[in-house]
Formats: structure tokens, sequence, C-alpha cells
């Protein structure tokens, strides 16, 4: 039977006076000129508290909480003179920052939330200003996509991508952008010079506008030659990988185990131990090992 999961929170949230919420460390004055700070000080003049502060119970009593998360939204609400702030009260005393559990949006993330906001009627000036942002901004994250097929989209829908890469794609024909899209996952590199050295190395039959494809600056011809036959070589190799990768991980898993059942038999690590040290500890090591199945 599978283990319940506990919640980390109280199922509803409440409104606690702002006096009885205590900091556990103090906003340095330094951070209320920081972006960082005006950002969430914009936002919260425009349209509030959107996530609530994280709270616990203060030695058990129901009228005063420590607070675990949100010590520049409460600097905040003190500023703009709110005398109560919406929370969400924790199960357990973690202060950890809860933000560093949190996945934060994807350029393509941003675009379609930008999207959907100017579909049910928030303009683009006030999403600027809630952000803190220029207008020109927000108008190239909603220009995001254009000319980028919906597969290549997809793909990169949950990565954290540069902004200069999109541009570079719209370059590329739909089916080198997926190409290009998959390389970009596979070796975990999303920034724009990495993007800008795979467009040098496209064929030009490949390119939207062919007659630009030696336009590359720093590249000689030669240099653009030579870099499309590499790119093809990792191309095949990263093809070759994927076909393997799978197998050969499961097989090191299996095999994990297996040492990890034998290590657990006291006789074998005992003769290992005495007689064969350097092996045991070898092995020890690979047992303990839990990165290969996360």
């Amino acid at each position: 039977m599978a283990k319940k999961v506990s919640f980390a929170f109280h199922a509803e949230g409440i409104v606690v006076p702002i006096a009885n919420i205590l900091p556990l460390k103090q906003v340095r004055p330094v951070m209320r000129h920081s972006d960082k700070y005006q950002q969430v000080l914009s936002s919260v003049r425009e349209v509030g508290i959107i996530e609530p502060l994280i709270v616990f119970p203060q030695d058990g009593r129901s009228d005063c909480y420590f607070l675990l998360d949100g010590h520049i939204r409460l600097e905040v609400l003190r500023e703009i003179g709110e005398t109560h702030a919406r929370c969400l009260v924790a199960t357990d005393d973690e202060t950890y920052t809860y933000n560093r559990r949190v996945n934060r949006m994807s350029p393509i993330q941003e675009h379609n939330m930008i999207l959907k906001a100017t579909k049910y009627g928030v303009s683009e000036e006030r999403i600027a200003k809630v952000l803190r942002v220029d207008v020109g901004t927000i108008r190239q994250k909603r220009d995001l996509l254009n000319g980028v097929c919906k597969e290549a989209a997809e793909i990169l829908k949950n990565k954290h991508v540069s902004l200069g890469v999109f541009s570079l794609l719209r370059k590329l024909k739909p089916m080198r952008q997926i190409e290009v899209a998959e390389l970009l996952v596979a070796t975990g590199n999303f920034s724009a010079p990495y993007a800008k050295a795979l467009l040098a190395a496209t064929p030009p039959d490949m390119l939207i506008d062919p007659n630009k494809h030696k336009v590359v600056e720093g590249l000689t011809p030669e240099q653009v030659t030579k870099m499309e036959k590499e790119m093809e070589t990792l191309q095949r190799d990263l093809t070759l990988i994927e076909e393997t990768h799978g197998n050969q991980v499961l097989n090191l898993v299996l095999a994990r185990g297996y040492v990890a059942k034998l290590l657990g038999n006291s006789r074998v690590a005992r003769y290992l131990g005495q007689h064969h040290a350097d092996i045991y500890r070898e092995l020890e090591a690979v047992a303990e090992n839990s990165s290969l199945d996360k």
C-alpha cells in the first residue's frame, strides 16, 4: 500500500495582522534599492499579493506566527501601509527558502501567460508596469514564437532558453528548427552563441533565406564548412547515444542492485574487507551511488 503523503500546508489560507508576524531575518536596506524589491513593490501596488506569505504558529499560539518565506513581500506590505496579509500556514517549522523548490517560468511559459492575460483584456502597458519592465520587453515576449514551428516550441516549452535563440530559430525551416531544438536539449546548452553555431552549420537548403547562409560574423567560409561537418558528426553521435542510453542505464541500475545485495551478505562483505579492501571500497561506493536511477 502506498504511503500517504502529508500536506505541507493547511488547506485554507488565513489573514493575519502584520504586527503578529515575526520575520526570521531582516531585509537589508540595500535590498530596498534592488530590481527584485522594486518589481515586487510595483506588482503589489497594481494587483496585490499573488503569492501568500508562508507562516508557522509561534510556540503553539494561534495568533502569532514565524515568517518562513515572503520577507520582501512583508516589507513591501509594511511600506505601502497594509495592516493585514494573506498567509498559508505550514504544517512543519521548515526554515528553508520555499522559492528554491519552485520551478521558475520558462520564456515560452511567460509568452503563454502574456497571451492569456491580453486575451482577457489586460493591456501590455499594465503587464509591463506590474513586472516593472519596458513595454517593448512584453511585446518581444508576446511575439516570441512568431516563425517558430509548434513542434520546436513544444520541445523547448519548459526549458530556460535564451531569448536570442528564438530569433535564430526563425531563420531555419521547420525540420531544422526541430533538429536544433533537440540538440539544445540533448546538450543542455540553451545559449544564443551555441544556437548561432548551429545556424552557421546549417545547410543552405534548410534555411529560410539561403542567401544569408554564409553571413556569420567572425567566421570564414572554411570555418563554416568545417563546423557543418563537425555538427553532422555530433548529430550522428547524439542519435546513437539516444538509441542505447536507456538500455545502458537499465543495465547499470540492475548491476548496482546486484552489488548492493552481494555486499548485504555479511560473509562476503567481511571477506572482501579483509582480503580485498580496495575492491570492497569501490563496490561499496557503487552500491551507495543513487544518481543512476534518479
